[in-house]
């Protein structure tokens, strides 16, 4: 979808705009979200942010997701100037003008890094919101020297984009997310997070996020209850395992999953691209090795690619397919 193509679509006689989920769990799915939940959304946000008619925003993600169309929505709600870059793994390429607000995911993040100018640019940027996936451990430690206000964001398309903030950057750098006012957040009995946000969307989302709450109504994210291995009655969870893995691995790419095991119920599995040579290969079995005992992957299984969703989040389905074939 172009720019023009959605300006149009805000600006025609319906109350809603039609949207696509990520998939990174499943299928994806199509949803029609209010206009006017959309700009309650966009409120809060500039809001929070401080962001007004004298700014400018980047919009560098793609239109055809929650995240992008949102950009444009904060943009007319706040009166900014919006500069659109094509989305890309570098969208601060050669960039002439410093915007005060951006938002971009974990991998053009990580990407600018690699470029010294790039990443001068994304340092004079006042707000960054990083959202549509973790940031991987090494990311975050780099984010964590920054002087500028870098924020990990929570929230799906369900409730329009995000529906709390992280600090990532600086001194005040924390893993606790701070709920927007507003929204009503809560632990529900198997652990996962319940929200009320009612300006966004009608009743209770009961999302599948293991959380742990801190007394202040902040909570931090544990992994997807989809995404836990029970292996031999041991249960795992998928996104710490990758974590860990990442620290001690930075460079090798690969994705954590499971397969149907006849002793265990579940085998943890590493999916890694063929792409990847003998060094890393063996990097990524080194620090398996330093893994707690019931956290390694009992097989490590190359495929052509890693299933990546649109969006650049895991496939989890395709990667337990993958797995168990």
């Amino acid at each position: 979808m172009t720019l023009q193509e959605f300006l149009s679509e805000w600006h025609n006689d319906s109350s809603t705009i039609k949207v696509h989920t990520s998939g990174s769990t499943g299928v994806p799915k199509e949803m029609h979200v209010e206009k006017a939940q959309m700009v309650n959304s966009a409120r809060m946000t500039c809001r929070f942010l401080k962001l007004g008619s004298n700014d400018k925003a980047l919009l560098c993600l793609p239109l055809d997701y929650i995240a992008g169309k949102m950009m444009v929505v904060r943009s007319i709600v706040a009166g900014m100037e919006l500069i659109s870059v094509e989305p890309s793994a570098h969208p601060l390429s050669g960039l002439t003008t410093i915007p005060d607000f951006a938002a971009m995911t974990p991998m053009q993040v990580a990407r600018t890094f690699e470029n010294a100018d790039e990443t001068e640019v994304f340092t004079k940027i006042r707000n960054v919101i990083i959202g549509g996936g973790a940031i991987d451990p090494r990311t975050e430690k780099q984010l964590r020297t920054c002087n500028n206000a870098i924020w990990s964001t929570y929230g799906m398309t369900e409730t329009l984009s995000h529906i709390a903030l992280r600090r990532v950057s600086g001194e005040n750098s924390t893993h606790w997310y701070t709920p927007f006012e507003g929204i009503i957040v809560s632990q529900a009995d198997n652990s996962t997070l319940t929200v009320n946000a009612p300006m966004l969307h009608k009743g209770i989302l009961q999302t599948n996020d293991i959380v742990e709450m801190n007394t202040n109504g902040q909570f931090r994210i544990i992994g997807r209850r989809d995404n836990t291995i029970n292996s031999g009655g041991v249960k795992i969870q998928i996104e710490e395992v990758e974590e860990r893995l990442k620290e001690l691995c930075p460079n090798v790419p690969f994705i954590i999953t499971s397969r149907p095991d006849a002793i265990f119920g579940e085998a943890i599995v590493a999916l890694i691209p063929k792409s990847a040579d003998e060094m890393g290969e063996k990097a990524l079995q080194d620090a398996i090795s330093a893994l707690p005992k019931y956290w390694r992957p009992k097989s490590i299984v190359h495929t052509e690619k890693l299933p990546m969703t649109e969006t650049g989040k895991p496939d989890r389905a395709k990667a337990k397919a993958v797995a168990a074939k």
